[in-house]
């Protein structure tokens, strides 16, 4: 049923509007750019699911998420370099007729991720 994410900027309290993210397909350990997209103000692709229905395959993906470009954006004063940098999620699909949502709830120090539906 598809594929899409959401993230949660949990130092502000808010969804993560502006953050670039990445998805990639991973075959033999190798990463090939799928699509870059900036979230919306909702804190999700503004194109709707990474994969729609019917389009989402078995097998390995990754999301990056560009977590200190977002918070200096906002003005957080980070260190140099900052704890986080880019969060990668790799994460595997053995259920392509499933739904798979992969939300990340971020701070500039921390973050945490699940299986949603």
């Amino acid at each position: 049923m598809g594929l899409s994410t959401h993230v949660l900027d949990t130092m502000n309290g808010c969804p993560a509007g502006g953050m670039a993210a990445e998805l990639h397909t991973v075959e033999a350990g190798v990463a090939k750019l799928v699509k870059r997209f900036v979230l919306d103000a909702d804190g999700r692709s503004p194109d709707g699911p990474l994969y729609r229905d019917g389009e989402l395959k078995a097998g390995k993906y990754r999301l990056v998420f560009d977590v200190a470009g977002y918070f200096k954006g906002k003005g957080a004063q980070l260190p140099e370099p900052s704890f986080l940098d880019q969060v990668t999620l790799d994460f595997g699909v053995a259920h392509p007729q499933q739904h798979y949502h992969v939300p990340l709830l971020v701070s500039p120090w921390s973050y945490s991720t699940y299986r949603g539906s």
